[in-house]
Parts: C-alpha cells; sequence; structure tokens
C-alpha cells in the first residue's frame, strides 16, 4: 500500500489542543476533534505557526470582532508534516513537511486545502518556516519592482520591513529606513540600510530624509506599518512618477490620502495585499527557493519562540515589543 492511500486508511478524526480566544486579552487551551480531510484537502501535524501583527487587534479586543473565535483562529503562519490527505491530492503524502495556508494554526492540527501547500525540502529540515508572512514578503517585493540604483524608502521596520531591506539592499538599492525602535533601525542596518532614521517626531523625519534625496523623493517608498500617520510620510516620500506600495495592513477605518498629491505627481500607488491563493502559494514557493540557497536568512528574526500554552505571553510580548523583538513563534508541538 503506497503511502498516499495508507494517509486515507488512517485519516480519522484526532483529538487536538488549540487556542481559544474567548475574550479580548484571554486564550485559553481547548480540547477539539480535528476531522478526516475532504476531498482537495490534507490535514497537517503543526510544528508551529508565526505569531501576525494582523492579529495583534483580535487579542486586544477592536469592535470589529466577536469572540469567541473558532480555535485556532486567527493563526494563519503554520508548517508542519502531513499527517493525512483527502480523495484528488496527489501530489502530497503523509510525513511531507509543508508550509501552507489555513486560518486555525494555533493548534496541534488544522486543515488546509491541498492547492494551498508548499513542500519543505531538507535543507530546511528541523528549522522553522512560516510560510504565509515570507510569502507576504515575496509578494510585495515583487509588487515594488525593486532594480539597482534606485532609492527605496521603507516606512516602518518589523519583520516584514527588515526582510525587504534585505531584498532591496540586495538587487541594488539604497536603503533609507524608517522606525520608531532604535532596535529595528540597527536590524535594517545589520541587513544593509544605508541611513537609518527614527519616527519619533514625523515632520523631523521627513526634513531628515529630505536631506538626502537630491531629486526631492525615492523611486520606491514601501509603507509597512499600517497607520494614517505612516501612510503620510511614506506620500511625502514618494517622488514624481514613482511607486508608492502599501504593505501595512490598515485595518483599523478609513483613511484620508492626498490625492492632490498622488494625482500631480503621478504616483503609482500598489496595494501590495495578495487575496488570491495561488499568489499565496507562488510567493511561499519563492520564499523556499531563496532560503533554502542559502541567499535570504529569516532565521535571525526568529528570537522569541513560545510553547502552545504560552500564547497569550506571545501576543503581550507582540503589543509591548521590547528591545530585541522582531518575530514571535508559537511551537505548536
Amino acid at each position: 500500500m503506497n503511502t498516499s492511500v495508507q494517509a486515507k486508511v488512517n485519516a480519522g478524526a484526532v483529538e487536538s489542543r488549540a487556542v481559544l480566544f474567548g475574550k479580548p486579552g484571554i486564550g485559553s487551551l481547548v480540547r477539539v476533534r480535528v476531522p478526516s480531510p475532504g476531498a482537495g484537502e490534507i490535514r497537517v501535524r503543526l510544528e508551529g505557526c508565526g505569531v501576525c501583527a494582523s492579529n495583534l487587534p483580535v487579542w486586544e479586543g477592536r469592535p470589529w470582532f466577536n469572540y469567541p473565535l473558532a480555535p485556532g483562529a486567527p493563526g494563519h503562519e503554520g508548517w508542519g508534516t502531513v499527517d493525512a490527505v483527502g480523495d484528488g491530492v496527489v501530489d502530497l503524502a503523509a510525513g511531507d513537511r509543508v508550509a501552507f495556508l489555513s486560518y486555525h494554526a494555533y493548534a496541534e492540527h488544522d486543515i488546509a486545502a491541498g492547492a494551498t501547500v508548499v513542500k519543505l525540502p531538507q535543507q530546511l529540515a528541523g528549522k522553522p518556516f512560516p510560510g504565509e508572512p515570507l510569502a507576504c514578503i515575496m509578494n510585495i517585493f515583487r509588487r515594488s519592482e525593486i532594480v539597482a540604483g534606485q532609492t527605496v524608502a521603507i516606512v516602518g521596520i518589523g519583520f516584514i520591513g527588515a526582510a525587504l531591506t534585505a531584498l532591496a539592499v540586495r538587487a541594488g538599492a539604497r536603503v533609507i529606513a524608517l522606525s520608531r525602535r532604535p532596535f529595528a533601525l540597527e536590524m535594517a542596518e545589520r541587513f544593509g540600510a544605508s541611513r537609518l532614521i527614527r519616527l519619533d517626531d514625523p515632520m523631523k523625519a521627513l526634513n531628515e530624509a529630505k536631506q538626502h534625496l537630491a531629486d526631492g523623493g525615492c523611486e520606491r517608498v514601501i509603507e509597512a506599518v499600517g497607520s494614517q500617520e505612516a501612510l503620510d510620510i511614506a506620500t511625502e516620500l514618494t517622488a514624481t512618477r514613482a511607486r508608492l506600495v502599501i504593505a501595512g495592513y490598515h485595518q483599523d477605518g478609513e483613511r484620508r490620502v492626498s490625492l492632490q498629491q498622488w494625482n500631480w505627481r503621478g504616483i503609482d500607488v500598489i496595494n501590495a495585499h495578495e487575496r488570491d491563493p495561488a499568489e499565496y502559494r507562488r510567493g511561499m514557493q519563492e520564499a523556499v527557493s531563496l532560503v533554502a540557497s542559502g541567499v535570504f536568512d529569516p532565521f535571525s528574526f526568529f528570537m522569541h519562540q513560545f510553547a502552545l500554552d504560552e500564547a497569550p505571553a506571545a501576543f503581550d510580548m507582540l503589543a509591548r515589543r521590547p528591545r530585541g523583538f522582531m518575530k514571535a513563534l508559537i511551537k505548536c508541538t
């Protein structure tokens, strides 16, 4: 009996632990039954899941969320090992180590569509690989169209901003990094940023940045915060006929934009958030290739790891962002 058939035979429901966000600021472990995967699906025994900054409003209890959430939600940065496959899945088998897209990955098991899964090669054995945010980074970089010789401003140096700094420098661009956190700027410098600017005083930061821009603006500006202030600063830094890339996740209401400036300068404005699973998978595949080949090393970002029952501590650290923090991972096994 081949591995795929054996997986289907053994694909009964399993008992699993998952984090349940019952109320704002409250996360507890519950036991759930995770079913057999359906047609076109796989079930994954999770190794871990990244903690995404976009989940922080859920933790804090912003008014547009309803509680309790489903067990494991809103975890979407999971990786692990396939333990069962559904009918119609022909390129995956039990035992394959994978990164994948799903939405209940703060748990020991999760179900994912087979079409959203990417195998992890032997070069990444034993290493954490939150594929979804790495796919975001690759998709943002691709849509930014950064080439050698450009000046690129990155407004907001978290995990995504720091990684984009590394990729932009590798492409031959000059990077100006802007952040409120001194440690984040140190990370940007480590990855090759040529100019570091504190964002404590936005007007001062803008004036400082513009002093280093001979033509008055940057060919590429990536807004990676998700706030009105960051969007305003990014607009001001974007040169005529340049590209403004919105990578920050704006989820707390409406935004004002200076359409007069966008229009007068002929700025190309790119919303770099993907919603096509195929594009996400493509980004994951690109990330796997880049990391496996040794060209890009994301592992230095994963400085803080927590057990599944320590999820509240992970979110507390994400909210505080103490010195040394870039990206938290939850170990699910």
